[in-house]
């Protein structure tokens, strides 16, 4: 037997135990195998840390205080301890989230090429850590271990919807907690919708003076005739949101705002009517649904409005991408509509889908102006995704701006390899598997965990059009924190694996066994858990 006989078994048998080696952590790393020896966290290990990376040995300091009631001290020194190393030499070879940790009986090393990469090490030692949260043990300690790990995906995001249901400071910065522990990056913030508008804007109080307030609520389903019969209001100032974007990025999460526009604008429309196409309503509306005014886009004031409104949210919020909605715009307003019928001669539009096309580049071309980019529902490219709209009207000429993100929700998959290959970058939200206000009988977690934001048949050369995923919380008839828990818990954790996980790595048998820890502790956080969270047998409805 030669040499390479002997060697090639021996490097297989390597792989195989490095790829099956279970760390117990959600996200599930890229690479990890046993290391030697373990390192046993003392009162007096100190967090060793230069100035960079001080923000992130901060958030280290404080988390173990809250988990593990151990203050530890932080050094800018070298020595053994936790230690938190960035170089950004290694940005090449592990990207910009990507990080490798090391545990052995001398250290606690954590490398990275930028801060990202620096605290989602910090938040898998936190997981490692997780077995001894409820217990009293004076030190912690921690097997010996070497992970490498980087994500799938760039965008790893929750959805919030608030313009339902108002949920507040607490809940909100108890998601992002919740995000950054399964290293998501993207709280997408839906802060306006038909039943309540929750974002200060000083150029515009009656916003929320009058748009965030509603007199009743809808309960009971869809064509229910059944009401609340209990009032419903609720916003964010902008001092407040300034606090939950500086808590956001102490976790690395970036807040994407969503300002929903054509459509979907009636509370904007209640406080100010001449915002409207019909300008009828006189109160916030209390039903839920699609509603049937919208933005009268023929209107100088109102793309004067909407680029005010849009200034003051720019100048808030630090992301360059502004969500503005776009979806489920119902024409029949339009249509009825003589001085938008005269606008869309003037301008050569043919169908009411050219003219939603023409708004959406519109505000686009503004937003660009102003060094952002503008991310919206996938109705916007002008196709054809819901039954109640007239296939005349979606006869658009028009062509959407090729710089704009699209958020795929619905419609024929084709649809994601159709945009990618006209140019378009996309996050993939497909409502059949990622929408969180489904039942668990419709989408269970097996279900959430298969999701592929890749579509089957996809040539791999347009792969990293696809930037991530997005799972999505609607509000409308999810009022309390509870209601919310249950739906967002534990679905959140196996859309973390989606996004973060390579594909090779996934094994719904692993995650859910990991996952038993993550429940405990959810538990113990006074988080509530739905009874049952698995069907084989699930229904195909909603």
């Amino acid at each position: 037997m030669n040499k390479t006989s002997i060697v090639l078994p021996l490097v297989l048998l390597l792989a195989i135990s490095v790829r099956s080696q279970n760390t117990g952590i959600i996200p599930q790393p890229l690479k990890a195998y046993k290391g030697k020896g373990s390192f046993t966290i003392k009162s007096d290990t100190p967090i060793i840390a230069d100035s960079a990376n001080l923000e992130n040995a901060n958030y280290l300091k404080e988390l173990l205080i809250a988990e593990h009631q151990k203050e530890l001290k932080i050094n800018k020194g070298g020595g053994n301890g936790i230690i938190l190393n960035l170089d950004p030499q290694l940005a090449e070879e592990l990207g910009d989230e990507g990080y490798k940790l090391k545990v052995d009986n001398s250290a606690i090393s954590i490398f990275a090429g930028t801060s990202k990469g620096v605290f989602y090490g910090i938040i898998s030692l936190q997981q490692l850590l997780e077995k001894d949260t409820l217990s009293k043990k004076a030190n912690l300690s921690v097997a010996g271990i070497n992970i490498e790990d980087r994500p799938r995906f760039g965008w790893r995001a929750f959805m919030l919807d608030e313009a339902r249901y108002f949920k507040g400071m607490e809940q909100v910065k108890k998601l992002l907690d919740e995000m950054a522990l399964l290293k998501m990056n993207v709280f997408h913030w839906h802060l306006t919708d038909d039943q309540g508008w929750r974002l200060e804007i000083k150029k515009y109080p009656k916003l929320t003076q009058v748009g965030s307030s509603r007199s009743n609520s809808q309960i009971g389903g869809w064509d229910s005739e059944v009401r609340s019969n209990v009032p419903h209001s609720g916003y964010y100032t902008q001092e407040q949101v300034k606090e939950i974007i500086a808590y956001a990025k102490k976790r690395q999460i970036t807040i994407i705002p969503e300002i929903e526009m054509p459509g979907h604008a009636s509370a904007a429309i209640a406080a100010y009517p001449w915002l409207g196409t019909i300008g009828e309503l006189s109160e916030v509306p209390t039903v839920f649904g699609k509603l049937p005014d919208s933005f009268n886009v023929s209107d100088p004031r109102v793309y004067d409005f909407l680029e005010n409104v849009l200034s003051e949210v720019m100048d808030l919020f630090p992301s360059n991408i502004i969500h503005i909605g776009g979806d489920e715009v119902k024409f029949d307003a339009w249509k009825s509509s003589g001085e938008i019928q005269d606008f869309m001669k003037e301008n050569g539009l043919a169908s009411p889908a050219d003219l939603h096309i023409f708004f959406t580049n519109r505000i686009s071309n503004y937003l660009n102006k102003n060094g952002h980019r503008m991310m919206g529902w996938n109705e916007i490219l002008g196709e054809n995704v819901h039954e109640w709209q007239e296939s005349s009207d979606m006869e658009a000429k028009e062509s959407l701006a090729k710089n704009t993100l699209v958020h795929f929700w619905k419609g024929n998959l084709d649809l994601v390899s159709k945009a990618v290959q006209e140019g378009y970058d996309i996050v993939n939200s497909y409502h059949e598997y990622t929408y969180l206000d489904y039942s668990y009988e419709y989408i269970p977690l097996e279900k959430a965990y298969s999701f592929d934001p890749i579509p089957d048949g996809l040539e791999e050369s347009f792969h990293s059009k696809v930037i991530g995923s997005g799972c999505q919380m609607w509000g409308e008839w999810i009022p309390g924190a509870n209601d919310m828990d249950k739906m967002v818990f534990p679905r959140l954790a196996a859309y973390a694996e989606v996004g973060w996980t390579s594909k090779r790595k996934k094994d719904y048998s692993v995650f859910r066994s990991n996952l038993n820890e993550l429940l405990t502790k959810w538990k113990h956080k006074g988080i509530t858990l739905p009874e049952k969270f698995e069907r084989i047998d699930f229904k195909e409805n909603r």
